[in-house]
This record gives structure tokens, sequence and C-alpha cells, in this order.
């Protein structure tokens, strides 16, 4: 007796709707299409950078139009987004063993966001801000 077996349809396109899990992980992987587009940017401010201070500047002054501002306000939130995702799903990803224990994920999570304010309150003191 040879029978078919039998084989569950998924959608090519949205099998990531169906499961929150699903979504979750997929809105995670769509931001670094903005990451790598603001990483371009950069490639590009570091060419201008080479090309004298004119260009550099006419090129930051560019960055201040109404565009700009929406952009990077908009890869700035997409970072955002990607780092906290990123930051709880750690504790599945590196396991903390204490002798026979296992560190709670809360503190794993914590700590990431603990270095991330000091990183983010350094580049702020650095750049004269604070």
């Amino acid at each position: 007796m040879s029978r078919k077996p039998f084989v569950r349809e998924v959608s090519k396109t949205g099998w990531y709707f169906k499961h929150p899990r699903y979504l979750r992980y997929m809105s995670r992987e769509v931001t670094c299409i903005f990451i790598g587009a603001f990483a371009l940017l950069l490639l590009c401010a570091v060419e201008r950078l080479s090309q004298g201070q004119a260009a550099y500047e006419s090129f930051l002054v560019s960055l201040q139009g109404p565009w700009g501002i929406v952009g990077l306000t908009v890869v700035l939130a997409f970072a955002v987004h990607n780092a906290t995702s990123w930051f709880n799903v750690t504790p599945k990803a590196l396991p903390v063993q204490i002798g026979e224990e296992f560190l709670a994920g809360k503190y794993i999570v914590g700590a990431h966001y603990a270095v991330w304010v000091l990183a983010s309150l350094a580049v702020l003191f650095f750049a004269g801000v604070v």
C-alpha cells in the first residue's frame, strides 16, 4: 500500500503572521535592512570627509533637512528595537551557569541594559552633551 503522505501547505509570504513568536523574529530580522542602510550612510560620510571640509559640511547640511531627520529617526527606532529584542533573547542564547544553578534571565538582560546605558552616557560625556 503506497499512499501519498500529507504535506501541510505553508504560505510563502505570510507564514510569520501565524504565531506571535514568528512575528517577533521577523520584526527583529527586518531591522537589519535599516541598520545596513545606516552603515552605508556612515561610509558616505567617511568618503565626504576624505574629500575635504566643505564636502563634509554640505553632507551634514543635507542630513539636517526634513528627510534626513525622518530617516535618521526611523533608523534610530529600528536600532533600538533590534537592540532590545536581542537583549531579551540573550538568556536563551547565553545561559550563565554558576555551580549547578543557572543565573536568572532577568539578571542577564538587566546587565545588558545597564552596559547599554553606561556606554550611551560615556558617548554623551565624551561628546560634551552631558
